[in-house]
C-alpha cells in the first residue's frame, strides 16, 4: 500500500491539480450540480418512504388475513384440546408441538393483535395509520397488486429462517423442514381460497359479527335485543319511491340542449315539426358491471314519454353530437352527426329505422346540422372555421364548402337559422351574423345550372360570440350573445329593434327559445332558465348548481331543504311549491350542511375548514368559524341543539357548545383517534355519545361528557338508539353494502324518521330503498335510476313524505315521493318476484297517481329494480322494446320490466328469490301511457 502511494503521486501533474482546485467556474458548476442532485435524491427518498409505508400496510394486511384464516381453520378442524392452541396458530394446526419462538414473529404478533381486536375491536379497523384519503387510496392500489401472490412472499420469509437454525440438531432440522413445508402448503391453500372468507362472520358466542371491506375486518356488536342473529330476516320494504320533481338545467354543448338520463348523457336535442315528438342523442358509456352501452338516437313522445324509436345502435361512434328533423317533408327524415374523428353525417328514415345515406364531414368540430326548411335536398353543417352545404340525392351526399372570400373567416360558426326567403343565417364566435344567399352559376356542358351559397350581407350583432339564433313565428329573429349577455330582437329586414341584457348573476346566454305571446325563454351558463319579455325583464323558471353538488339538509319541521355545492352557491328550496326560496353566494365551496333543531339557522361546512352559520329566514351571516385547514365532511347538531359536531378530513371531530338558538358557539373539545378522515357521524338521544365512520372503515364511539374520550370497549354502545342514522357502517345498516364493494361505493345513507326504511346514495347513479334495520348481507332493495352521475347525498323531509337526492357531476336535485303500498283483500294482482309471489292491489293506480309537474324539465324516466342483476343483450332488447311498446301499454303492471334501453334497466337475476325488476314510471303513468 505504501509503495503504491508514490506511484499515484508521480502520475498526477501538480500544475493540473492546482488549476483544478482554483477553478471557480468548475466549483460553481459543481455546487449547482450537487444541489440538483440533492434535490433529486430528497425527492426519491420521500417517494421510497411512501412506498415503504404502503408496503408495510400491505404486509400487515396479509398477516392479518392469515391470522383470520388460522381462526377459521381451527374452528373447522377442532383439534385436540390444548392449552397452547391459541398461541401456536398455524404451527399447531400442522401437527407440531413446537416452541412459540419458532413461529414467524410478525405472524405471531399480528395473530395476537387479531385476538385482542375480537375482545376490543375499536383498534382493529385499521392495521396501519392512514392520515389522509390519498394514502388510503395508494394503500388500496398497492394492496390489490400485492394480494394476488401472498403465499409466495410468505414462503420466502419462512424459508429464510432456515440459515439461523443451521447449528441445531439433525432431528430438529428435519422436523423444522417438514413443518415449513406443511405450513407453506396450508398458507398457499388459504391464499387461494381467500375470497371464501370475505363473507360476514358471526362469533361463536353470538356477540358480534365481522364484515370485510377490501380484506379489512369491520367488527360490529349485536344488540342485546337480538336473541339469535340467524333469525333475522331482511325483506323488501313495502314503501316505494316515485319521482315527483327534478331540478336540473345543465348546458353540455355549444347548442341548446338538455342533459338527461341515468346511464348516458343526452348531448343533442331536436323537436319534430309537429312539436310533439322529440329526438335526443346519447353518448356511449358503460354500466356498473362494465358492459358497454352504445350511442344511439331515441325518438320520444313528449307527452306520454313513450319511446317511439331507437336508431343507430352500432352505427355511431362515441356519441351523437347534433341532429335535426327534416322540415320540407314534415319530419320524415332525421340527419345525425356523431362524435367520431370524421364526424360522420347520416340521414335516416327514422320511422323505418333505415339509414338512407352516410358520408364523412370533417375532422374539425361540428357544432350544428340543419335541414333546409324549404329545400328537402339541402343539409347544412357548421363548426370550427367552416360551413358546408350538402346536396342529398338518393343514397349519396355531395359537399360544397362555404367561401368567406373578403369576409374574415371566424374561428367557430356556432349556430344556424333560416329566413323566409330561404337565405341561411349563421352566428359565429366573432359576434357576426352572415347572410348566405343562393345564386345560380353557369352550367357546365351536359349539366344543368348549379346553385351556390355566397355571403350577401354581414351584420355586427354582439360583442363576443353569437351563441344562438331563434327564428320567431312572426318571421322576426332573436339572437343571444355571450360576452355582452344581450338578447336582441331583429325585424324582417334584420335591423335591431329591441334589446335586453341578462343580469350578470344569471351568467351568459347559451340558448334562446320563443315562448307564449311576447315571452321568450333563456338558458344560461349558470344553469338558469329564465322567462322574460322586453318590457318586464326576467323571472327565474329554473335554477341549478353549476358545479359538483354534495351538501344537503332538510328543515326540521318545514317543507324546506338546503343544498350547497362547489360553485359556492347555497340554495334554499321549497319542496311543496318546487321553488327556490333564496340563494346566497359563499366565499368558499360548500360541502356539508345541517339545520339547527330550532330551524332558525343552518351550519354549512366548506372545503377549507371554515364553516358558516346562516339565518334560515333572511340568509344573513350569523357567524364564521374555522377548524383545521382541510375539507369539512359532516356537520351534525345534537337532538336538542345544544351541541354541534364538525367532522373534518384532518381526522378530528370538533365539538361546540351552542346557545341562543344556534347563534353563539364556543369550542368544547376535540375527538382524536381516527386514523383517516371523518365521513359520517350521529348523536345519541341524550347527547352523551357520538358514533363516527372514517375513510378507512373505522366505527368509533365517543364519550362527550368525559372530555370527548374514545370508548375502548365498543360493546358498551351496542344498545344505543341513535337519534339519526347516517353512518354507512354499523350493525343496523351494513346489509346495504353490495358484494365486493371497495368501501367507496356508498356515498350517503339516511334512516327515515319513522325508522322504517333506509335510503342509500351510491356511485352507480342509483338511489336505493332498504328496510330498516338492514342487518343481513346482500339485503334486497328497491333501486331507482334518475341521476346521470354518482349520487352524492340523500335526505328525508321532516314528515318522511319525500326523499331528496343530489347528484355530483350532473348537479341535479331530485325529489321522490315516498309511497306505501296498500294491500286490499279483494281484486289483488299477484306479481311474480323471482320465486315469490306478492299481492299488489289493483287500486294502487289511484294511490300512486302522478302529481302535476311544474315544468317539462322535471319529467324523467326512471326505473326500479332490486340489487343483483345479470347482463342482458342491450341491442336486441332495444330493437324489441319500441315494437312492443303498444302491447306493454295494455299489459304492464306493478311488476312489469322496463325496456332494456331505458336508463337504469337491469335484467332480473335469479340469485335470490326477492330480486326483480320494476318500472316506477309505469306505476305512475298506467292511466296514461307507460314508458317503454
Amino acid at each position: 500500500m505504501e509503495g503504491s502511494l508514490p506511484c499515484l503521486a508521480d502520475g498526477c501533474d501538480p500544475a493540473v491539480l492546482g488549476n483544478f482546485c482554483t477553478d471557480d467556474s468548475i466549483s460553481a458548476a459543481s455546487t449547482s450540480d450537487v444541489q440538483d442532485r440533492l434535490s433529486a435524491l430528497e425527492l426519491r427518498v420521500q417517494q421510497q418512504e411512501d412506498e415503504i409505508t404502503v408496503l408495510k400496510a400491505a404486509l400487515a394486511d396479509v398477516l392479518r388475513r392469515l391470522a383470520i384464516s388460522e381462526d377459521h381453520v381451527a374452528s373447522v378442524r377442532k383439534p385436540a384440546p390444548s392449552k397452547a392452541k391459541d398461541n401456536y396458530g398455524i404451527a399447531k394446526l400442522v401437527g407440531g408441538t413446537e416452541k412459540k419462538k419458532e413461529k414467524p414473529p410478525g405472524q405471531k404478533e399480528k395473530k395476537e393483535e387479531s385476538h385482542s381486536n375480537d375482545q376490543s375491536p375499536q383498534t382493529q379497523a385499521s392495521p396501519s395509520p392512514q392520515p389522509s384519503s390519498q394514502t388510503l387510496q395508494t394503500h388500496r392500489q398497492t394492496q390489490e397488486s400485492k394480494s394476488s401472490a401472498p403465499a409466495k412472499s410468505i414462503k420466502r420469509s419462512l424459508t429464510a429462517e432456515k440459515p439461523h437454525s443451521a447449528w441445531e440438531g439433525s432431528d430438529d432440522s428435519r422436523n423444522k423442514l417438514l413443518r415449513v413445508a406443511s405450513t407453506s402448503k396450508l398458507i398457499s391453500k388459504v391464499a387461494k381460497n381467500a375470497d371464501k372468507h370475505k363473507d360476514v362472520i358471526v362469533s361463536q358466542e353470538g356477540e358480534y359479527i365481522k364484515m370485510f371491506m377490501r380484506g379489512r375486518p369491520i367488527t360490529m356488536f349485536i344488540p342485546s335485543d337480538v336473541e339469535n342473529y340467524d333469525d333475522i330476516r331482511t325483506e323488501l320494504p313495502p314503501e316505494k319511491l316515485k319521482l315527483e320533481w327534478r331540478q336540473w338545467w345543465y348546458y353540455l354543448t355549444m347548442r341548446r340542449e338538455l342533459s338527461d338520463t341515468t346511464w348516458v348523457i343526452r348531448t343533442a336535442l331536436n323537436v319534430h315539426p309537429d312539436k310533439i315528438r322529440i329526438a335526443t342523442g346519447q353518448l356511449a358509456g358503460v354500466d356498473k358491471d362494465g358492459r358497454p352501452l352504445q350511442p344511439h338516437v331515441r325518438v320520444w313522445d313528449s307527452v306520454s314519454l313513450v319511446t317511439l324509436q331507437v336508431i343507430g345502435l352500432g352505427t355511431f361512434e362515441r356519441g351523437v353530437g347534433c341532429l335535426d328533423f327534416s322540415k320540407a317533408d314534415s319530419g320524415t327524415h332525421l340527419c345525425v352527426i356523431d362524435d367520431s374523428n370524421e364526424h360522420m353525417l347520416t340521414v335516416w328514415d327514422w320511422q323505418k329505422k333505415s339509414k338512407v345515406a352516410e358520408i364523412k364531414t370533417t375532422n374539425e368540430v361540428v357544432l350544428a346540422v340543419e335541414f333546409h326548411p324549404t329545400d328537402a335536398n339541402t343539409i347544412i353543417t357548421c363548426g370550427k372555421s367552416h360551413i358546408f352545404f350538402w346536396t342529398w340525392s338518393g343514397n349519396s351526399l355531395s359537399r360544397k364548402q362555404g367561401i368567406f372570400g373578403k369576409y374574415e373567416k371566424p374561428k367557430f360558426v356556432q349556430c344556424l337559422a333560416f329566413l323566409g326567403n330561404g337565405d341561411v343565417l349563421t352566428g359565429d364566435s366573432g359576434g357576426i351574423i352572415l347572410i348566405w344567399g343562393k345564386t345560380t352559376v353557369e352550367s357546365t356542358p351536359g349539366k344543368g345550372p348549379k346553385g351556390v351559397y355566397q355571403i350577401s350581407r354581414q351584420i355586427k350583432a354582439h360583442d363576443g360570440s353569437v351563441f344562438t339564433l331563434c327564428q320567431m313565428r312572426n318571421g322576426m329573429l332573436l339572437t343571444g350573445g355571450g360576452k355582452d349577455r344581450k338578447i336582441i330582437l331583429w325585424d324582417h329586414d334584420l335591423n335591431p329593434e329591441r334589446e335586453i341584457e341578462v343580469p350578470d348573476q344569471y351568467g351568459t346566454i347559451r340558448a334562446v327559445a320563443e315562448g307564449k305571446a311576447d315571452q321568450f325563454l333563456v338558458g344560461t351558463s349558470r344553469n338558469f332558465v329564465l322567462r322574460g319579455t322586453f318590457n318586464d325583464g326576467f323571472l327565474v323558471e329554473v335554477q341549478g348548481h353549476t358545479d359538483e353538488l354534495w351538501g344537503l339538509a332538510s328543515h326540521p319541521f318545514k317543507d324546506l331543504f338546503l343544498t350547497c355545492a362547489q360553485d359556492r352557491q347555497v340554495c334554499m328550496w321549497n319542496s311543496v311549491d318546487h321553488t327556490l326560496e333564496w340563494t346566497r353566494l359563499l366565499d368558499e365551496p360548500g360541502h356539508c350542511a345541517d339545520f339547527h333543531p330550532s330551524g332558525a339557522v343552518v351550519a354549512i361546512g366548506t372545503h377549507s375548514g371554515r364553516w358558516f352559520v346562516l339565518d334560515a329566514e333572511t340568509r344573513d351571516l350569523v357567524s364564521i368559524h374555522t377548524d383545521g385547514n382541510e375539507q369539512l365532511s359532516v356537520m351534525r347538531y345534537s337532538v336538542d341543539g345544544t351541541l354541534l359536531a364538525v367532522g373534518s378530513h384532518d381526522n378530528f371531530i370538533y365539538l361546540y357548545i351552542v346557545t341562543e338558538n344556534g347563534r353563539k358557539y364556543s369550542r368544547y373539545g376535540k375527538c382524536t383517534g381516527h386514523s383517516s378522515y371523518i365521513t359520517h357521524l350521529d348523536w345519541s338521544p341524550d347527547n352523551k355519545y357520538i358514533m363516527s365512520n372514517s375513510g378507512d372503515y373505522e366505527i368509533l364511539y365517543w364519550d362527550i361528557p368525559s372530555g370527548c374520550k374514545l370508548i375502548r370497549n365498543r360493546s358498551d354502545c351496542k344498545d344505543i338508539d341513535w337519534t339519526t342514522y347516517t353512518c354507512v357502517l354499523g350493525f343496523q345498516v351494513f346489509g346495504v353494502w353490495p358484494e365486493g364493494s371497495d368501501g367507496t361505493d356508498i356515498n350517503a345513507l339516511v334512516r327515515s324518521h319513522n325508522r322504517k326504511v333506509i335510503a342509500v346514495a351510491d356511485d352507480f347513479c342509483k338511489v336505493h330503498l332498504f328496510q330498516y334495520p338492514c342487518s343481513k348481507p346482500k339485503a334486497p332493495s328497491h333501486k331507482y335510476s334518475a341521476h346521470s352521475s354518482h349520487v352524492t347525498n340523500v335526505s328525508f323531509t321532516h314528515s318522511d313524505g319525500h326523499l331528496i337526492s343530489t347528484g355530483g357531476k350532473d348537479m341535479s336535485i331530485i325529489q321522490w315521493k315516498l309511497v306505501e303500498k296498500v294491500t286490499l283483500p279483494q281484486n289483488d294482482i299477484v306479481v311474480d318476484i323471482g320465486s315469490t309471489k306478492l299481492p299488489i292491489p289493483a287500486s294502487e293506480n289511484a294511490v300512486q297517481s302522478p302529481a302535476p309537474l311544474p315544468q317539462p324539465f322535471s319529467e324523467m324516466n326512471q326505473s326500479e329494480s332490486v340489487t343483483g342483476s345479470s347482463p342482458a343483450s342491450l341491442e336486441s332488447n332495444l330493437e324489441q322494446s319500441a315494437e312492443a311498446s303498444e302491447e306493454q301499454s295494455e299489459e304492464q303492471s306493478d311488476g312489469s320490466s322496463l325496456d332494456p334501453a331505458e336508463p337504469g334497466y337491469e335484467e332480473p337475476s335469479n340469485e335470490t328469490s326477492e330480486e326483480h325488476s320494476e318500472s316506477t314510471v309505469t306505476e305512475e303513468q298506467q292511466d296514461n301511457s307507460p314508458v317503454s
